[in-house]
């Protein structure tokens, strides 16, 4: 799919008239702004296995997968820029980067400010316990409880469902994964919350301290790109992308070997 994005251009009525070099049109969507720039800034934050770093400090997973594909087919080159989760938003409107493809899930609050794809994909809220200290909880509805405390991330659609599921327990937020894992392992927290497969790897990983006793998740919500509001030649660009590598059954490649095998995990430290 080299040319893509000409065929889209040519499918969506779309025609480019772009400035001469050094006289940018304010009025330009950014897909043209994109193309005139020769390269696509893509905002993202990690989320395991979504975006994290390899042993030589690459940015690699699914969302890695997707905008490396979207940029080649694209013809631009691809600029990652790392940022905080709680910041990216006002990032993404301030003009750091054109795009979030971030495992951000569509919510109500968020459309308020930026305008979504259509999904490529969904993000399922699960989580894992710590062994000794959830002795006591048998069912979910156990965790609603005034002495519970439950880790999450920080502006996550994760720790929105814990707020809502759990309304009782305590929620102690964290600005990445990696120390609200850690607070369950050390028995601080009862339980950790977070998209999917994340709960599932660390309890393997950690089999000894964390178990997940409930099979089904918390909650499932679409995951699309995040890009300024008003801007529809650029949704319908990215729309007509995801609809295409949907349709040719890369996206489901893609979803099976980050959430559903571990053969990447000998490319992490």
């Amino acid at each position: 799919m080299k040319h893509a994005l000409a065929v889209f251009l040519l499918a969506l009525g779309l025609s480019f008239c772009l400035p001469s070099a050094g006289h940018a049109d304010p009025r330009e969507s950014v897909i043209e702004k994109v193309v005139r720039r020769g390269a696509l800034r893509v905002g993202f934050s990690s989320f395991v296995p979504w975006a994290m770093q390899d042993k030589e400090g690459k940015y690699i997973g699914f969302e890695i997968d997707v905008a490396e594909r979207l940029a080649s087919d694209l013809g631009v080159k691809l600029q990652l820029v790392p940022t905080s989760w709680d910041g990216i938003i006002p990032a993404l409107l301030s003009g750091k980067f054109d795009v979030i493809i971030g495992s951000m899930s569509v919510t109500p609050q968020r459309m308020l400010t930026v305008n979504f794809s259509i999904p490529y994909d969904h993000a399922y809220v699960d989580l894992t316990l710590n062994r000794e200290k959830s002795a006591s909880i048998s069912k979910i509805e156990d965790l609603n409880d005034e002495g519970v405390i439950i880790a999450v991330r920080t502006g996550t659609t994760a720790a929105a469902a814990a707020a809502k599921l759990f309304p009782k327990a305590s929620l102690r937020m964290f600005n990445d994964e990696a120390p609200a894992v850690e607070e369950v392992l050390s028995g601080r927290a009862h339980a950790f919350v977070s998209s999917a497969p994340l709960p599932a790897m660390e309890t393997l990983k950690h089999g000894d301290a964390l178990v997940q006793k409930f099979e089904t998740g918390l909650a499932m919500q679409p995951v699309a790109f995040a890009v300024p509001k008003g801007d529809f030649d650029t949704l319908n660009v990215f729309d007509s992308w995801i609809r295409l590598v949907e349709e040719e059954g890369w996206l489901q490649e893609r979803r099976d070997y980050w959430f559903k095998s571990d053969a990447w995990q000998s490319r992490l430290n």
